[in-house]
């Protein structure tokens, strides 16, 4: 249940980190003809959609986006996919985007279908970045960084135009 006295990032702050990433990206990969933006399901994938569109605000670069499936909860036991054959994705720039590091692990498996084709760069997105990781994870672009309990929880929100943003519970 979304609470509203529990929101850290309301929706133009949320906005406006997409867009500085979106710079960001630009900097970085000015020179490239073509982005993957690779988000991984769900919530990744929201992101990338706002984050393409940003993009083509600012830069004259050609977009795909990439759905990377998996279960989050069972990786090993789950097949880890795309949404698109990997032959379009080769000698890409990739940039895989989640909402929030909260482990790591999540990230972590969602490279492997990375591993297995030739790519020319694979760089990371998140949203947010809870700085409480178990696996040797870090972002290239990271939208807010929030130091948390273990305990705690941060949700994103991106689907309800009243709530949208991200809470911290």
């Amino acid at each position: 249940m979304i609470i509203l006295e529990n929101q850290i990032l309301n929706s133009q702050q949320t906005l406006q980190k997409i867009r500085r990433m979106a710079y960001q990206i630009y900097e970085r990969n000015f020179e490239e003809n073509e982005l993957i933006l690779a988000g991984i399901h769900e919530k990744g994938i929201e992101i990338a959609k706002i984050l393409a569109e940003e993009l083509r605000k600012i830069a004259p670069i050609s977009l795909r986006i990439v759905t990377v499936f998996l279960d989050k909860f069972a990786p090993l036991q789950s097949s880890i996919y795309l949404d698109t054959e990997l032959e379009l994705i080769e000698n890409k720039t990739v940039i895989l985007i989640d909402d929030v590091l909260n482990t790591g692990r999540t990230l972590a498996y969602s490279l492997k279908p990375f591993l297995n084709i030739p790519i020319k760069k694979l760089q990371t997105l998140l949203l947010v970045d809870r700085g409480y990781k178990s696996f040797p994870i870090s972002a290239d672009y990271v939208g807010y960084e929030l130091s948390t309990t273990v305990k705690q929880h941060v949700e994103v929100v991106l689907d309800n135009p009243q709530t949208f943003g991200v809470y911290l519970y």
